[in-house]
């Protein structure tokens, strides 16, 4: 699956431009951005998608130098087992 990275937000689209798959991360204060939001349709469920846009979310913070924090319940989680 292709992500689409924008600042703040990675996400997927089907062939009609609908979003399947989105993860978004604002800068919360200065030098860290919080994960928020994590949503993958249901048609992607069961095949890791929401753990593939967490990563991508990290990687794309650390690589701006900021600090990581979530709000999200699912990247809470997914920050624990894999930080």
């Amino acid at each position: 699956m292709d992500f689409i990275k924008e600042p703040n937000r990675i996400y997927a689209e089907d062939e009609n431009g609908k979003v399947i798959a989105e993860v978004t991360f604002p800068q919360s204060e200065e030098g860290v951005c919080t994960i928020d939001h994590t949503f993958v349709d249901d048609s992607l469920r069961g095949h890791s998608v929401a753990s593939k846009l967490v990563e991508a979310a990290v990687e794309q913070i650390k690589e701006q130098g900021k600090e990581v924090n979530a709000t999200c319940t699912y990247a809470q989680a997914w920050l624990k087992r894999h930080v």
